[in-house]
């Protein structure tokens, strides 16, 4: 890799510089196989530079970087409230997926722990994330005030998408993603299903957005596979046969 050549520029300007060169060599490497005279061959500069902007070294340099992949990823769930749900969920989980596959080594050190460089702070980024992606979720549910069981559905689902993407790398990007997004998508509506069947509150959260699916859509999709997978277990909604006497 041809480092490119020194350039003057300004303090933001080589901050972001010095960051993104960081963000590709943890993207695709565990953090603590990435050093401060990697980034700053990558980015054309003096080591001492990379210290110029960031005293605390590797850490500080981690720190930052983890922190714009962290913004990045929080605006994967950035969508307009408009349009099928699931439709909207599609976009954003589409984005989401995007971002782990070009960004397989960093991320899963970034979610698995156990780096060197893992710090309470560094957890506090990356909880921030999990956290933004559950309140757009429940933004796009259209419930005020979302009670317990709602939230922890989100936050579960949020959840399986992130263990299912670090299984997902580990299986050699196996299935194809597309197939992943899909299997993901079906989790979502199968869990809201599966908790509006206890709670009023997603009961209601499930109607307002199945009266906005398209048959077509990915939900009356999902409806067509269930029915043949759940019609031998309709026995299992019919009473118990009373016992002649």
């Amino acid at each position: 890799m041809t480092a490119p050549a020194y350039r003057r520029l300004s303090v933001e300007q080589r901050r972001r510089q010095l960051i993104e060169a960081a963000l590709r060599l943890f993207a695709h490497s565990l953090p603590e196989h990435v050093s401060l005279d990697g980034v700053a061959a990558l980015a054309g500069v003096s080591r001492p530079l990379v210290y110029r902007y960031f005293p605390g070294g590797k850490q500080q340099l981690y720190e930052a970087a983890l922190r714009s992949a962290a913004d990045e990823l929080k605006q994967c769930f950035a969508e307009a409230g408009t349009g099928p749900l699931s439709e909207r969920l599609s976009r954003a989980l589409g984005r989401y997926l995007r971002f782990v596959d070009e960004h397989d080594a960093g991320f899963m050190a970034l979610l698995q722990g156990g780096s060197v460089v893992e710090t309470s702070r560094t957890t506090a980024i990356v909880d921030e994330v999990r956290r933004t992606a559950a309140e757009q979720i429940l933004l796009h549910l259209g419930t005020e005030a979302p009670g317990p069981r709602l939230r922890v559905m989100v936050r579960t689902w949020i959840s399986a998408v992130e263990g299912a993407s670090l299984i997902w790398l580990d299986e050699g990007k196996q299935p194809e993603l597309e197939e992943l997004h899909g299997w993901l998508l079906d989790n979502f509506v199968s869990l809201m299903v599966a908790t509006a069947a206890r709670d009023p509150q997603t009961a209601e959260a499930a109607q307002r957005a199945l009266d906005k699916e398209q048959e077509a859509g990915p939900v009356g999709d999902l409806a067509r596979r269930l029915v043949p997978v759940v019609s031998d277990a309709v026995r299992l909604t019919l009473p118990p046969a009373t016992p002649e006497t």
